[in-house]
């Protein structure tokens, strides 16, 4: 298969984790490595139990660790530097090992034994030789840099402190969804105030730390470094995984360890509008000559913050030297061999589409483009279906189904004890469990047929992506789940279709408005019309819209991801199920400002 659909199409692994009535559980895979190893592609995602493999991209096999590995230490790096294949992962207060082997699915890791704690961490392997280590999450300390040796892994020096929060400046370094701080001062200032009371010998120089955990200040985090025309390029997550807003930042500096300058283009990566938002915390990889590739953290964040998913896009330098990500119609089928900023092959056919269900409530959250909301059967019976009604019989080749789990009680197996730091206690299931179910197409509603067989499936595939590349017409489907994991009543957050449609384009968006207030935020606003959605697209320059917001069922749009002093360009681009039309570019300081 060459397409694929974000979220990726892996086994997400369940945890168990304690909550005040209880053990619960959740899927979650996060801050993923990405690298070519032996013409192979090694993904390494947080909380796994190990890592997947692909020879496409679009395909993955996972691979358990055939060892003891350091698999509830969050932020796995992967980086490959000769014939090894070199991992790590953090744990905040303790030491730290490296790992390093010249097969990971069959061989044994070679453990170097850690000098120094650190928490997402990253090995550069730079021209020359020498080897550099980056590491940093915290909304109080910077990220940090350090050349170290080859063999021990040891630092050469000095640790230098490299970029750090500047929200202020940086839009998109807020905390909060679509940048909106979830904590107001009054709230921040009694907490503090509380804890002071608690404990009177807090160190006076302490306090403005304090208020910076207990505040809004933005997590700054997961430094990724890649290097293009002798230029380093350091990215960085922030503002918080939890947030549809969660990013990559990039800066560029002339040496590995800096100085660096805030790079034009940015934010490199994000994702805040959409069926699944979030794209930070990541990993840039050349896979082939001129064709680069990004993967990172998406959020669902329902049953627990860290409840995420894994994104991958297309990524490049353009010709000036800027790094962007390709992510406009960043979670529907992407062509593995297709080229960044290309229009999709295939548009969304399901979205606000009839359904109908053999019980529960929560129909229309099937076909709303939102994976935090989901139909809920009337019972975990086997044979609950749901059953989506496009209107009128399409050219269909692309289906999508997507699981939800919510408020799942769980008991730890016999024996099983949680891990990890304190405060991030948890416990990796690492039996098998199974997803099967039945995906029957119509033309009436009446009789139907196979589309998919998977009643008798071995896998577990929460976000599974069913491809027809040459088509089938179909009007209804219908999804009949036989088996999921735990019992489960079973809970689906989208039967996402896509396909090729005839009819007219939309019309272009009118009477588009753009409205600052401040120096870091606008509002794009256009003229109510009959698109199924829109996609703003700004930029710098009027050639380089590489940022997306993408919306429905709205015609107006907060953006807090500008920067201070940059001018801004702005193209709000509408489609529907035939296909998109472009909007107008404008150069948003020739607007009114609010």
């Amino acid at each position: 298969m060459k397409y694929f659909c974000n979220p990726l199409n892996i086994e997400y692994k369940y945890q168990f984790h304690p909550k005040e009535n209880g053990m619960f559980a959740n899927r979650e895979a996060a801050d993923p490595s990405l690298v070519k190893f032996k013409e192979m592609y090694y993904l390494f995602p947080s909380m796994t139990a190990g890592f997947l493999t692909s020879t496409n991209m679009a395909d993955w096999e996972f691979h358990p660790f055939q060892q003891e590995m350091p698999i509830y230490d969050y932020a796995p790096d992967v980086r490959v530097i000769g014939e090894y294949l070199y991992f790590s992962a953090s744990k905040r207060n303790e030491n730290c090992s490296f790992y390093r082997t010249t097969d990971p699915i069959h061989g044994s890791f070679e453990k170097i034994e850690g000098t120094f704690p650190f928490w997402d961490p990253h090995l550069f392997l730079d021209d020359d030789g020498r080897i550099y280590f980056y590491w940093g999450c915290s909304n109080v300390t910077p990220i940090y840099g350090v050349e170290v040796e080859m063999d021990t892994m040891k630092p050469l020096g000095e640790k230098i402190e490299l970029i750090g929060g500047r929200d202020t400046e940086i839009g998109y370094e807020r905390t909060g969804d679509d940048h909106v701080p979830p904590k107001s001062q009054e709230k921040i200032e009694a907490i503090v105030q509380q804890m002071l009371q608690m404990n009177p010998n807090i160190p006076e120089e302490r306090i403005p730390v304090l208020y910076a955990y207990m505040g809004n200040a933005p997590y700054i985090e997961g430094p990724w470094m890649t290097k293009h025309q002798g230029k380093y390029y350091l990215q960085y997550a922030s503002p918080g995984a939890e947030y549809n807003t969660y990013l990559d930042g990039v800066y560029i500096g002339e040496t590995p360890l800096g100085p660096f300058t805030l790079a034009k283009n940015n934010p490199y990566s994000y994702k805040p509008g959409g069926f699944i938002t979030g794209a930070g915390h990541g990993s840039t990889v050349d896979v082939e000559k001129e064709r680069m590739w990004y993967t990172s953290t998406m959020r669902i964040s329902i049953n627990h913050p860290f409840e995420r998913r894994i994104g991958l896009w297309m990524a490049g330098f353009d010709e000036s030297g800027d790094l962007y990500c390709d992510q406009r119609y960043g979670d529907w089928p992407i062509n593995v061999e297709g080229k960044p900023w290309e229009k999709p092959e295939w548009m969304l056919l399901s979205y606000k589409k009839e359904v109908k269900a053999s019980s529960g409530e929560g129909m229309a959250h099937v076909t709303d483009e939102d994976i935090r909301t989901w139909w809920e059967a009337g019972s975990n019976k086997p044979d609950e279906w749901i059953q989506v009604d496009l209107g009128k019989s399409y050219c269909v080749c692309g289906m999508q189904i997507n699981f939800a789990d919510y408020g799942l009680k769980a008991e730890l197996p016999n024996g099983a004890g949680l891990k990890g730091e304190e405060g991030m206690e948890r416990y990796i299931d690492e039996r098998i469990h199974y997803t099967r179910w039945l995906l029957e197409g119509s033309q009436d509603g009446e009789h139907f047929y196979t589309i998919e067989d998977k009643t008798e499936a071995d896998t577990d595939f929460s976000h599974d992506f069913i491809v027809r590349e040459d088509g089938i017409q179909v009007r209804y489907l219908r999804l009949t789940v036989k088996e999921i994991p735990f019992g489960q009543v079973p809970k689906v957050s989208g039967l996402r279709v896509f396909g090729i449609a005839n009819g007219p384009l939309p019309t272009p968006a009118a009477k588009v408005q753009v409205c600052k207030h401040g120096e870091l935020d606008m509002v794009v606003s256009w003229e109510e019309d009959l698109a199924a959605g829109h996609n703003i697209l700004w930029g710098y320059a009027p050639e380089k819209l590489y940022h997306s917001y993408m919306v429905f069922g709205k015609n107006s749009q907060k953006i807090g991801a500008l920067i201070k002093d940059e001018e801004v360009y702005v193209r709000v681009d509408a489609f529907n199920e035939t296909g998109i039309i472009e909007g107008k570019i404008i150069k948003v300081k020739d607007i009114s400002e609010n």
